[in-house]
């Protein structure tokens, strides 16, 4: 089990550092380009790749969502956090955006209680409010200026967990197509309905990093799905947060960033409290639904098919039946 683990961390640290340099291609991308059409021309390109992994689902059903209403709630939720995320990624610094969205596991706890019915204990809740304590650090009210990309990391953190929580909460028994197809659509006819009120042509080289960023996306949950069949969850969760490394390094050697002390520390006390939170889950007694835990990938954008949904369609056959 140690060697299984052992690979499972490794593969999951091989998928962190794909998203980073995903992460870093919309950044230079968002330097010229609204994310209305980064993220239309994202799910363009990724339109093929899905429709290969939606041909592994064999089941006899159609496109009808069993709760519409959830999947809507959720597909809303993407769609917020792309948009969000992307803008964040384009006018903050690489480590800042990462340490405001690493608050999205406190708030999945917290999310759980009326979603799912998770009881969340004394303990949980101060690492929540610890954790939250730490994004305070890194946004230093009254000290900075709060800007819109501030804002839109905040907003993409929680509509991002919102949309994880969903998925907890119905990925048994909704089809992974349906979880898969209907963010993407609906940010392909958003997307595709704003683009003629920020489109700037983009030379081939632009189109190029746009099918580049798709590709990644998908990469690097193809890694993850691997990682999370050769490990335990509990190990490969923290892996995410390697992705404050590549921030930092990117940062520097790309755009020409620096880290400031309290980015640093803010980031620190999220983190740990992100890690006691999936330490807690990962003892049967203190969680029943392990939300956090089940969070597989970085904030769902719809802009790439997300590996959580064909996981939970490995689980539901992995359910022995009338169980």
């Amino acid at each position: 089990m140690a060697k299984t683990n052992l690979n499972g961390a490794l593969l999951a640290l091989a998928a962190f550092a794909i998203f980073a340099v995903h992460d870093a291609v919309v950044k230079t991308l968002g330097g010229s380009y609204a994310p209305f059409q980064i993220m239309f021309f994202g799910v363009m390109f990724s339109f093929p790749l899905t429709i290969l992994m939606m041909m592994r689902d064999t089941s006899l059903a159609n496109l009808r969502p069993r709760h519409p209403w959830w999947t809507a709630l959720r597909t809303g939720a993407a769609v917020i956090t792309g948009v969000s995320a992307f803008y964040a990624f384009a006018t903050l610094p690489l480590a800042q955006v990462y340490a405001i969205l690493f608050a999205s596991p406190l708030l999945i706890t917290v999310l759980s209680i009326p979603i799912l019915g998770e009881k969340v204990r004394v303990r949980r809740w101060i690492a929540v409010l610890v954790g939250l304590i730490g994004v305070l650090v890194v946004l230093r009210p009254g000290q900075t200026e709060l800007s819109l990309g501030h804002i839109a990391a905040l907003v993409a953190a929680c509509s991002g967990a919102l949309a994880s929580v969903i998925v907890r909460k119905i990925g048994r028994e909704e089809r992974s197509v349906v979880l898969l197809l209907y963010p993407m659509m609906a940010n392909f006819v958003l997307m595709g309905a704003a683009l003629p009120f920020v489109y700037r042509p983009m030379p081939l080289e632009h189109l190029g990093a746009v099918g580049l960023m798709a590709g990644l996306g998908v990469l690097a949950g193809l890694v993850l799905i691997k990682a999370y069949r050769a490990g335990e969850a509990a190990i490969i969760a923290p892996m995410q947060y390697s992705q404050i490394i590549w921030a930092s390094l990117f940062g520097v050697l790309l755009f020409n960033e620096s880290i400031d002390r309290e980015t640093l520390i803010g980031a620190a006390i999220v983190i740990g409290s992100g890690l006691y939170i999936v330490l807690r889950e990962s003892r049967g007694s203190s969680s029943e639904n392990t939300p956090v835990l089940r969070t597989r990938t970085p904030p769902e954008t719809g802009t790439a098919p997300r590996i959580s949904s064909l996981l939970s369609e490995e689980e539901k056959s992995a359910t022995p039946k009338g169980s």
